[in-house]
C-alpha cells in the first residue's frame, strides 16, 4: 500500500468533512461505490451523482456531521479506517459518537470503492482479518 493512497483517503475525509464533493470526487474513480451500512435501504451510492446524493443525505439527516480518523492501515492492497462518527440528528436534535470501519479499494491511483462498516469486527473479517 502506498503512501499516496493514505493521503488519498486522508483527502477524502478531509472532503466530507467540508462537505466538498467536489474534492472528494477528485480522489475517486468515476465509476466510485460508496456501500453504506444501510445498503438494503438506498445505502449504496453509485459515480459522481450517487456521491452527490451521499453529500445532500449527509447534510439533511446531520448537518454538523463529522468524521474523527482514529488509525489507517494497509490490508493487502486496500486501506482499512478505524473512525469516529460524530453527528447530531436533525430530526432528534440527539447527538451521537459512533465508531466504524472503512474499508477503501483502489484503481488507477484513485478511490474505486468504499465499504462503511457500523461493526468493525466485520470490516476486519471483510479484509481476512480479526482482532
Amino acid at each position: 500500500m502506498s503512501q499516496e493512497n493514505v493521503e488519498i483517503v486522508e483527502r477524502a475525509i478531509t472532503a466530507v468533512n467540508a462537505r466538498d464533493v467536489e474534492a472528494y470526487l477528485a480522489c475517486c474513480t468515476p465509476d466510485i461505490e460508496l456501500h453504506t451500512p444501510l445498503v438494503a435501504v438506498g445505502g449504496l451510492y453509485e459515480g459522481p451523482a450517487g456521491i452527490r446524493r451521499f453529500f445532500a443525505d449527509v447534510e439533511d439527516a446531520a448537518p454538523d456531521f463529522h468524521l474523527h480518523v482514529e488509525s489507517v492501515r494497509p490490508v493487502g492492497d486496500a486501506l482499512l479506517a478505524f473512525l469516529n462518527v460524530t453527528a447530531t440528528g436533525r430530526a432528534s436534535g440527539l447527538p451521537t459518537g459512533t465508531p466504524t470501519a472503512n474499508v477503501y479499494e483502489f484503481a488507477d491511483g484513485k478511490i474505486r470503492r468504499v465499504r462503511i462498516f457500523a461493526d468493525r469486527q466485520q470490516a476486519l473479517e471483510a479484509v481476512g482479518l480479526s482482532e
